[in-house]
């Protein structure tokens, strides 16, 4: 398609370049146009939620928020849609048009992270999960309240127009940012089901712009994995999203890269230490943090980000209210980057085929704080002690929402085959968990590391099995 530079602006960035828009001045009378969406304030807000919850903490340069980031996925949602959309029409003729396809692809990616909180999921954790509520559900409600009539009044994007029996459906998008359940719905057609593997399958829309987008901000890399190696040889099949032969070492070096960014940044020791003080904050000042349940607090849900909590945060020291004053006092230390926990020993447990996880101390902190401290001399028991066990997961196990939708083409056998068919894949570790014990101080990180070690190398699983 030509460009109509009358429809098109254009965005800079750092990791995809020019991203094109539609503009205002290019949608016709009663059209929403993609700036529309782009300027709305649910997006807007996202320009004050960092994309690293705590690690900007430590990599200063990785200020980068999730406005950036979902601009970035709304672009890679039409330039894979764009390459992939033949294979779509070909594994599903109901397929809805190229112009409809690419426009719900790129609302989605641009709406992905609209539920997002202040510290992005780490408030899903610790503040949403008590109503049963995630970024996604969360989003997903806002789409259905906030955004659904604009959303249905958007015709067209940079590559393409809907056609005019064709309209979006705001549900369609809700579908694609929400991870599948362990039965998938019956009702959905194939080629919105084949179409949301671009978003909760091993290599998204979502997860490779952010390792682009993390690695170059953080300093990592310029440049972490091969992005047009892993597009040019990607397309959809009935079965799934699938990868010819030839780009199964593009796609093995992006779940490698992906797993060192949660190594060396996400997981990083003084990152997660932060964290340890940072879930107590939230635990002690829930209750004063928002009013309740957002979903019934919409408005005021759209006013909270990073910004407004640390500002609100910082000044609770000077309330005559005195819980909320001592709870300002600490937020106000944390705020200073006064870490009071300190790492003084960590091992790195990979579990593969034949390994339970779940069996495993390590798959909850407080099986795991127990086992240690069981391993420590008498007197050391019941010094104060914070364990940490982060799980990465490499590739999905049989389990895992994001199994079952993607797949390998064998170009010796014309067949498509689950990706375990190569040694290549095989290799790579289901899960891995960094373990690591925190203190107050390092005094006595020679009996801890003594006492991780007995555990490693002795009865973890024993440890479950005989509870």
């Amino acid at each position: 398609m030509q460009p109509n530079y009358d429809w098109e602006s254009l965005s800079h960035d750092p990791i995809h370049g020019y991203i094109p828009f539609v503009s205002r001045r290019g949608a016709a009378p009663g059209e929403i146009s993609e700036q529309d969406i782009i300027d709305h304030p649910w997006v807007q807000r996202l320009r004050q939620i960092h994309q690293l919850q705590t690690a900007w903490w430590v990599f200063p340069s990785a200020t980068h928020t999730r406005f950036q980031h979902v601009l970035g996925v709304m672009h890679l949602a039409g330039r894979v849609t764009q390459h992939l959309y033949p294979s779509l029409q070909a594994s599903d003729p109901d397929t809805p048009s190229f112009g409809y396809v690419t426009t719900l692809m790129r609302l989605a990616g641009l709406l992905h992270d609209v539920g997002h909180g202040p510290f992005g999921h780490f408030f899903d954790q610790f503040y949403l999960a008590r109503y049963g509520l995630n970024h996604e559900r969360l989003g997903s409600e806002i789409i259905r309240r906030e955004l659904a009539p604009l959303l249905r009044r958007v015709r067209r994007n940079p590559l393409g127009e809907l056609r005019p029996d064709e309209e979006i459906d705001p549900e369609q998008i809700c579908f694609l940012i929400t991870r599948p359940k362990t039965s998938e719905e019956p009702s959905s057609p194939l080629w919105l089901r084949l179409l949301r593997s671009l978003f909760s399958g091993i290599y998204t829309v979502d997860n490779m712009d952010f390792v682009l987008r993390d690695a170059y901000m953080s300093g990592y890399s310029q440049r972490a994995f091969d992005l047009d190696r892993l597009i040019h040889y990607s397309f959809f099949t009935p079965q799934g999203l699938t990868i010819h032969e030839r780009g199964l070492p593009a796609l093995v070096r992006f779940i490698t890269v992906r797993a060192e960014l949660f190594r060396s940044i996400y997981f990083h020791r003084t990152v997660r230490s932060i964290d340890l003080s940072l879930q107590d904050l939230f635990r002690d000042s829930a209750d004063y943090l928002f009013p309740g349940n957002p979903l019934d607090h919409l408005d005021q849900y759209r006013r909270f980000t990073d910004w407004s909590l640390l500002v609100d945060v910082e000044r609770w020291a000077d309330s005559p209210d005195e819980r909320l004053a001592t709870l300002g006092v600490r937020w106000r230390e944390w705020l200073g980057r006064k870490i009071l926990w300190k790492m003084v020993c960590e091992r790195t447990v990979f579990f593969g085929p034949g390994k339970s996880e779940e069996m495993s101390v390590f798959s909850d902190e407080k099986l795991f704080e127990e086992a240690i401290r069981r391993r420590l001399p008498p007197g050391l028991r019941e010094i104060p002690l914070r364990c940490d066990p982060p799980r990465h997961v490499h590739r999905p196990g049989t389990r895992a929402p994001a199994a079952g939708q993607n797949y390998l083409y064998d170009p010796a056998t014309k067949s498509v085959r689950t990706l375990d068919a190569r040694e290549l894949y095989r290799q790579i570790p289901f899960s891995y968990r960094i373990c690591r014990v925190y203190a107050l101080d390092t005094q006595h990180a020679n009996e801890i590391a003594a006492a991780m070690d007995a555990l490693l190398n002795g009865d973890a699983v024993d440890d479950v099995t005989n509870m």
